[in-house]
Formats: C-alpha cells, structure tokens, sequence
C-alpha cells in the first residue's frame, strides 16, 4: 500500500535530518532566543504554519515573541532576533523581510535547507534541515536516475516542513530544560478562551 510506504519514508526522511543538526546550531540558537528583548517568526505557506506553531510555543514559555505580518507585530529593533522558516531560502517575502530586519541590526536565525541560498547568506546562524523542497524536482527522468534522485513519497516541501516542526518542537523542550520549566509552567500560559 502507498500510504505504508510513504508513511515509512516520511518518518525515515524526517529522523535523519533532524539528527544531523549539530549540539553546538541548537545551543547557538536557544542561546541567540533566550537573549533578545523579543522574538520574530516568519515563513509562507505551510512553513508559515510551522512558524506559528513554534511562535506559540515560545509564548508558552513566557517569551516576548511576535508572527511577522500579524497586524500586533511591533517594530523589531536590534535587540530582537528573526527566525526566517524557508525551504528554498529563496522566498521573496522572506529575503526582503529579513533584509530589513539586518538592516536594523536584529540577529537572524534561518531555517532552511540551503546553506547557500540568499537567507543563508544574510544570517548569523543557519540551521540547515535538508529536506526535499519544491525547488528540487528534476525533470528529466534519465537524468533522475543516473543521479540516484528516485522519487519521493512525500509531497513538494512535506519533508522539510515536517522536520522544522519536529526540531522546533525538540528546541522547545530544550529550552523548558535551560529555563528550568515544567509543563505545568506552559500550561499555566496555555489559552483559557477556547
């Protein structure tokens, strides 16, 4: 059945490339998170979603955090971070946004599979997640075989946003660790007006 076999592959895809983030990139950015006066998340699309998912989590955590394009977001300063969620690194919105947020002297923290891409390249620290992206599709078959790029079972980008949700959610749990909080403390921040 496809599903199995995609459902395998998803959760292979995913374990690896989690993995290979090093201790030093997590420290680096749970170090680069807890130092700031406010956090910016931003991405598009699906990675947009796993921008506020990981944005709500850090409000859990009692932190000043803000979803760029939100009509709440405040002015960033140089005492804030952007963390840029881009599979292609490329995203107009994203490299224009961030470009303005370096400008202003906030640090940035990207999230991507291209440790060359434009987002990269204006960082101060790259998270790399190589994840299939949209951007990767050869199309000539031949070509796709001779190279060893058999298709995937996995939609576009579904495996690097899939991995970005993983690993933000394991940072979190880092930092529940670092700021020595429970999940009683979440909780406590959690909504009521549901």
């Amino acid at each position: 059945m496809i599903y199995d076999d995609a459902l395998n592959d998803i959760i292979e895809n995913v374990s690896k490339i989690t993995k290979s983030v090093s201790s030093e990139e997590i420290t680096k950015m749970t170090n680069m998170i807890s130092e700031v006066d406010n956090v910016f998340i931003m991405g598009l699309g699906r990675s947009g979603l796993v921008a506020k998912a990981f944005g709500m989590r850090l409000m859990h955590l009692g932190l000043n955090v803000y979803i760029v394009g939100e009509t709440i977001t405040p002015a960033i300063t140089d005492k804030d971070c952007l963390i840029a969620i881009s599979g292609s690194g490329e995203t107009s919105y994203i490299v224009s946004t961030t470009g303005i947020a370096k400008s202003i002297g906030a640090k940035i923290i990207a999230i991507t599979s291209y440790t060359d891409s434009t987002l990269a390249k204006e960082s101060d620290l790259i998270v790399q997640l190589q994840g299939r992206t949209k951007i990767d599709d050869e199309p000539n078959y031949i070509r796709r075989q001779i190279s060893g790029q058999h298709q995937t079972l996995s939609p576009m980008g579904t495996i690097f946003e899939i991995s970005a949700l993983i690993f933000l959610d394991s940072t979190i749990a880092q930092m529940m660790h670092n700021l020595g909080q429970t999940e009683e403390d979440l909780k406590a921040r959690h909504t009521v007006l549901e």
